[in-house]
């Protein structure tokens, strides 16, 4: 194997440098995008979209799109994403898989192509392992999609949300909340219960696979398409 990678060389190594030069061009845009007022910073959403109706493509907006996505999370969560958080983002969005150890990013990193295809208007979802980690990522992204003017969706199994900066449980529930999940309370804030159609229709939702695949098979087996979920 390593004699192959003598002759061939190393296919990820690659793939890195082969991308290199969109990173750059992310890099290069920071100071401007710096610039830009917070309350401004959806007004690019917006010139993204109509980019996409004249027909510009995905990767046409990919470097200004991530661009954006990164200056916002610097404004709303404190975080900056990392050029190799960069090249992880640019290979999700080409349909690739990136393994990433914990605590290396993978939330923020799928900031990145989560915004970018959610441009074109069809739905763009995340799939997790469990109830908590959808709500909690909700909560804690929605800042940054937010801002940007889109909307977030959650599906859990007995309950659907939408990510709502200003709705706050009532304050009637906090003790018994606090005393029943501790630590866990942080999630429920921020998330008004909807219907699992109105999760499905935000630009973006986050989910459980279950969840995902069993509406799959449920919307499947309706008669009227006015009962399916999911946007068509």
């Amino acid at each position: 194997m390593s004699l192959l990678k003598k002759i061939f060389g190393d296919p990820n190594e690659k793939y890195l440098k082969k991308i290199q030069p969109i990173v750059d061009k992310i890099n290069s845009l920071e100071k401007d995008f710096e610039k830009i007022p917070t309350e401004n910073l959806k007004e690019k959403t917006e010139e993204f979209k109509e980019k996409l109706k004249i027909g510009k493509k995905l990767d046409d907006i990919l470097p200004e799109a991530f661009a954006l996505v990164r200056e916002t999370a610097k404004r709303t969560l404190g975080q900056r994403h990392f050029d190799v958080q960069l090249m992880g983002g640019i290979a999700l969005h080409e349909g690739k898989i990136v393994e990433m150890k914990t605590g290396e990013g993978k939330t923020l990193v799928a900031t990145l192509p989560l915004y970018l295809n959610a441009l074109e208007g069809k739905g763009c979802h995340l799939v997790t392992v469990n109830d908590y980690l959808a709500r909690r990522d909700t909560v804690w992204m929605g800042q940054i999609y937010h801002l940007l003017g889109l909307s977030v969706g959650c599906l859990n199994n007995d309950q659907s949300f939408l990510y709502d900066p200003e709705y706050k449980k009532a304050d009637k529930e906090e003790d018994k909340i606090r005393d029943e999940l501790g630590s866990f309370r942080v999630v429920e804030d921020f998330l008004r219960p909807c219907s699992k159609k109105e999760a499905y229709s935000a630009d973006i939702t986050y989910g459980t696979n279950n969840e995902f695949g069993f509406d799959y098979l449920r919307d499947n087996m309706v008669f009227e398409i006015e009962k399916k979920a999911k946007k068509n």
